[in-house]
């Protein structure tokens, strides 16, 4: 089995990698490609093909999937560019007769109103029409958008954020990695796979968490939208991302990062990393 792993230099492929090592399948049979290889030299030692692959060059794309059989693709970064680039892709696999692709998407992408789904919808509809057999990775928001911010919290006593008192099924990467991994290995294709956390928690418990971890009084300060996006701005976060965080936290406070399939944990074939582990790690 040839598989291909796109986007692989970013902080969630460098984590499928080795969750597909772990499979036991073996290291000359796959691709991993992104813009930056010097990030995946120590896959390179082990016998894993690297190969650039930049979503905005097809001619990369074509390269990478002559033979592919498998691709996890993952979404792109450039945020206003994804739809063209991730028809790029589409476009390279179905030519390259990719008999299955494995697209990360944002959770219940078709019915959200989160903008951060504004272009995994159009990606999503481009892989229904494609002819590939595909299969989507809906992922929950990951658990390290909020413990990166306990140094921060820390510092200042407070967690800050939009999201009221919003429930949010966040998942590690590593988990979120790993439950990919299983699912473009035993999928057949028309699967739709809804991943979130076992344990949903509000920001205030975030909060109450680090306080119990760290023995530091933290607090949650929950701002309107608005003010919460130029406050990630100050902190030079630029737009449009600013704007996409600040939403992201509403769609948390209206229920929209709330996952309750189970998905995740039986891919995983075990309980989610919780809460409090993460923060343990995070805090360690």
């Amino acid at each position: 089995m040839s598989i291909v792993i796109t986007g692989a230099t970013g902080k969630l492929g460098r984590l499928a990698l080795p969750a597909l090592l772990k499979k036991g399948i073996p290291a000359h049979e796959i691709v991993a490609g992104g813009r930056n290889l010097e990030l995946l030299r120590q896959f390179a030692e082990q016998g894993v093909h690297l190969k650039v692959i930049d979503y905005d060059r097809p001619e990369t794309l074509t390269a990478a999937f002559t033979g592919a059989e498998r691709v996890l693709f993952i979404s792109g970064t450039d945020i206003g560019q994804r739809v063209r680039q991730h028809q790029n892709v589409i476009d390279a696999a179905r030519a390259a007769g990719v008999e299955l692709i494995a697209y990360t998407s944002v959770a219940h992408c078709d019915r959200t109103t989160v903008r951060l789904a504004d272009e995994d919808k159009p990606t999503e509809l481009a892989l229904k029409t494609s002819g590939i057999p595909s299969v989507l990775l809906r992922h929950a928001w990951y658990t390290e958008n909020y413990t990166d911010q306990i140094p921060t919290a820390l510092e200042q006593g407070t967690i800050v954020g939009s999201a009221g008192a919003g429930r949010v099924s966040a998942a590690t990467r590593a988990d979120l990695a790993e439950a990919d991994i299983a699912a473009l290995l035993g999928a057949q294709g028309g699967e739709i796979y809804e991943m979130g956390g076992d344990e949903a928690f509000t920001l205030t418990e975030l909060a109450a968490e680090v306080s119990r971890q760290s023995g530091k009084d933290i607090a949650y300060a929950d701002l309107p939208t608005g003010e919460y996006r130029e406050l990630l701005n100050s902190f030079g976060i630029p737009a449009p991302m600013d704007g996409l965080l600040a939403d992201a936290d509403r769609g948390v406070r209206d229920g929209e990062m709330l996952v309750e399939t189970g998905d995740l944990s039986r891919l995983l074939g075990r309980p989610t990393t919780s809460l409090a582990e993460a923060v343990r790690t995070a805090l360690s």
